[in-house]
């Protein structure tokens, strides 16, 4: 993985759902998402994101990728979240 799409530890950051098998009901893939930080989570290889239910839940890294948006465009979806 490029230095561009690896994980960082902001407070939040946005992901993309490149698969969603076996979580269909909870994420839509190619739907952006914003993640927080949970320092337990990134170590089991977890990642805590704020899905469909409008709740922070548990999903593996791996059906996430991390995206990099203009900073004006990152303030709004922040706050509209």
């Amino acid at each position: 993985m490029s230095a561009s799409r690896k994980f960082n530890r902001r407070t939040n950051q946005l992901v993309v759902c490149v698969r969603s098998a076996g979580y269909e009901v909870s994420l839509e893939r190619g739907k952006i998402y914003q993640a927080v930080s949970d320092a337990r989570a990134v170590r089991h290889h977890l990642l805590r994101v704020i899905d469909e239910s409008g709740e922070g839940y548990l999903y593996p890294k791996s059906i996430f990728l991390p995206i990099e948006l203009p900073k004006a465009i990152e303030r709004v979806l922040f706050a509209l979240a």
